[in-house]
């Protein structure tokens, strides 16, 4: 009878398009007892599950893949992140050694990963992971994955690493300082810091000693460089992309100098990378840039992770500008939009610095009103014509 229960169960989760939402979360809560996880832990996580319409529109749409790439740098790698983040690796400077010398990652980057994810674990997100992830598993999208998922979160709270309560994190399920999804947790997690627990929430040596270690399981090579820029020759229209990957002297060959003037450098194969076309900044990378690719799976992700890396190095910005007369907005300036869109009566709701729809509804009504190309974007022609400061 118990096996028929199951049977029935899973059942239910295969067709979540005719099954109820209420069904579809008993079915999970079976399953996930039949997975191992302790009844008093499914009842704690999953009694009170409600359908979340937010997760599910944030799980169809997501920024990395949406954005324009010189929007997406522009609020990832701003002025206050460099600054907090050099703050922070001086008061968290013998961790970040420790972790390099452990495993060997540089420690810019993983530093650069802690900012962008959490913004140095100031914000690890609202989201309660159980419930997200429940809601995913019966949205019929990737059920099998979501489902899994949902069992490695509350395997980590049957294995004593954190309570129920500390389960908060995105819309995807990823949680902690440097945001890892709970199978990646229960599979690369660390206690740096030696307490018998690996809580990547509140302990900082775990979470950033957790994040090298999950670098360098995705192939790091200590002492080289992610990559660097380089400035194409006059009507370059050789291979590019991260995959097409070329020794150093074949991409001298082909014309390739770095931006600054110079020789390229670097061993090993590289591919280039051309975010926003021929006309943009364009980059040599090598295996460790695939290594942070891997962290998220998003070209532009991992160049704004290693952009950020080399800003709290003390580089500069980028030598080529973006081909674009209407660059992107850093989060300060992000939320002075908000505010000046309330104040002129295109009403955008609370002012966060977060852009959704009812930001992006009210932008378009401001260059409606202002005679601009109706867009929606959060740029600096709308900013500024609204009065607001570079």
């Amino acid at each position: 009878m118990k096996r028929l229960a199951i049977a029935a169960a899973c059942a239910l989760l295969a067709t979540p398009a005719s099954a109820s939402f209420s069904a579809c979360v008993n079915g999970l809560k079976a399953s996930t007892v039949q997975a191992g996880v302790s009844r008093k832990t499914v009842n704690a996580a999953l009694s009170d599950v409600a359908r979340d319409e937010k997760v599910l529109r944030f799980s169809r749409a997501q920024p990395e893949y949406k954005t324009p790439i010189w929007d997406y740098m522009a609020f990832l790698v701003d002025d206050d992140r460099i600054r907090t983040g050099r703050k922070m690796m001086k008061k968290h400077g013998s961790t970040l050694k420790a972790v390099e010398r452990t495993y060997g990652v540089d420690r810019y980057v993983i530093a650069a990963l802690w900012g962008v994810e959490s913004n140095y674990g100031e914000n690890q997100g609202s989201f309660f992971i159980p419930h997200a992830l429940a809601n995913l598993a019966c949205s019929g999208r990737r059920t099998k994955f979501w489902r899994g998922e949902l069992v490695s979160a509350l395997k980590i709270v049957d294995r004593g690493d954190l309570r129920m309560k500390d389960l908060k994190g995105s819309w995807a399920g990823a949680f902690g300082q440097t945001q890892f999804i709970p199978s990646t947790y229960r599979r690369l997690a660390v206690d740096f810091d030696k307490d018998g627990r690996r809580d990547l929430v509140r302990s900082v040596p775990d979470a950033l000693g957790s994040t090298a270690n999950y670098l360098n399981r995705s192939g790091w090579r200590s002492g080289q460089a992610w990559g660097y820029e380089v400035r194409l020759p006059s009507g370059y229209s050789g291979p590019t992309g991260r995959k097409a990957k070329a020794s150093v002297a074949t991409w001298s060959k082909r014309g390739l100098k770095k931006a600054g003037g110079g020789k390229l450098t670097g061993s090993g194969t590289a591919g280039l990378l051309v975010p926003a076309g021929r006309n943009g900044p364009a980059f040599l990378v090598f295996r460790n840039f695939d290594a942070i690719y891997s962290y998220n799976l998003a070209e532009s992700y991992a160049l704004a992770i290693s952009h950020l890396s080399d800003r709290l190095r003390g580089g500069k910005e980028f030598r080529t500008a973006w081909p674009t007369n209407d660059l992107g907005l850093s989060r300060e300036q992000r939320l002075d939009l908000q505010k000046r869109l309330n104040k002129r009566g295109f009403d955008v709701g609370e002012a966060d610095g977060k852009v959704g729809p009812a930001t992006r509804a009210g932008i378009r009504k401001a260059e409606a009103a202002l005679g601009l190309p109706v867009t929606g974007r959060p740029g600096m022609k709308v900013y500024r014509a609204l009065g607001g400061k570079i």
